[in-house]
């Protein structure tokens, strides 16, 4: 399952036309996409009118949401960002730890538009969709 980051959500609501949300427009018809709770709360916690915010969520709720979360995700992240800054990346946000560590132990692809993932890519094999 691929799952789609909230930068190429928040374009792709927005009508940004990019590589990352024509994959995402072609996939929506062909493809298990799915998304994890901490992204759901960040693509909503981004919209002001309350019309809109029901009918996001409502249209989000329809794919797979994933929880996220607990001990095991949490210390493996803490892990996973140790890991990085001894081999000399800064990973600058707590939640891509979170979010790129849940792809990587559940063996799910990552469609995104941030390079806070990079060097989970090139440093512990997150696979990502390059569209």
């Amino acid at each position: 399952m691929v799952i789609i980051d909230t930068t190429v959500w928040i374009d792709y609501l927005r009508g940004a036309e990019n590589p990352e949300t024509h994959w995402l427009e072609r996939a929506l018809k062909q493809q298990r996409l799915g998304l994890t709770d901490l992204i759901l709360c960040e693509v909503l916690q981004g919209i002001s009118d309350r019309v809109t915010f029901a009918q996001v969520r409502d249209d989000l709720l329809r794919f797979h949401v994933f929880r996220t979360g607990g001990t095991d995700l949490a210390v493996a992240a803490a892990q996973n960002y140790r890991t990085l800054r001894q081999r000399g990346y800064t990973v600058r946000k707590t939640i891509d730890c979170l979010i790129a560590t849940f792809c990587l132990q559940a063996g799910h692809e990552l469609l995104h538009r941030d390079h806070g993932f990079d060097p989970f890519e090139k440093a512990l094999g997150l696979e990502v969709v390059h569209a």
